[in-house]
């Protein structure tokens, strides 16, 4: 298999274990160098971010969500994160966490991961656009699987769109349009 039918997340693994291996993120070996990395990736991955969580505000909230983006801070133990986060009406009113995507760098780790509110710890190797992009589903996978999380922790009540309209079953073998 060549190097460009390999899919993306098999190919974060595989620069996540190189890393361990190496004792690099991105080449490099320094503190300070992975946090520059880390700064970048952060930077590049904002907007599918933003789009992940517009995605799930506009088609399952029904827009009645607020995205609010925290920048990129220092955390007590020295690292850095940055997150987006979508709270809603019915999420607050339940007293359960909003939906959020975080990218961290924890102060003693040898470099950076993505999580969400639920969802833990997928390796962070975002050094250019193209792997900002290929990030996409793993963004929505973790968005998603947080949504049904926080729904096991209220109920279902908590998403807007399943509120608003009967659910359409479809007959077996029917096809969704």
């Amino acid at each position: 298999m060549s190097q460009s039918t390999v899919p993306a997340y098999i190919t974060s693994l595989i620069r996540h274990f190189e890393d361990l291996r190496d004792g690099t993120h991105g080449g490099s070996a320094s503190r300070e160098d992975k946090e520059a990395h880390f700064e970048n990736a952060v930077q590049l991955l904002a907007p599918i971010a933003r789009q992940v969580l517009n995605e799930m505000n506009i088609n399952l909230l029904r827009e009645t969500g607020q995205l609010t983006e925290s920048g990129l801070r220092r955390t007590p133990d020295g690292g850095l994160n940055a997150s987006w986060a979508l709270s809603w009406p019915q999420q607050q009113a339940a007293g359960i966490e909003p939906i959020v995507l975080q990218a961290y760098f924890g102060g003693g780790f040898h470099h950076p991961h993505l999580r969400g509110t639920t969802v833990h710890d997928w390796p962070l190797n975002v050094f250019s656009q193209e792997d900002a992009a290929a990030q996409l589903s793993i963004l929505r996978a973790i968005a998603s699987s947080d949504l049904h999380n926080l729904v096991y922790r209220s109920d279902y009540r908590i998403v807007p769109a399943v509120l608003a309209r009967p659910s359409t079953r479809l007959d077996r073998g029917a096809q969704a349009k």
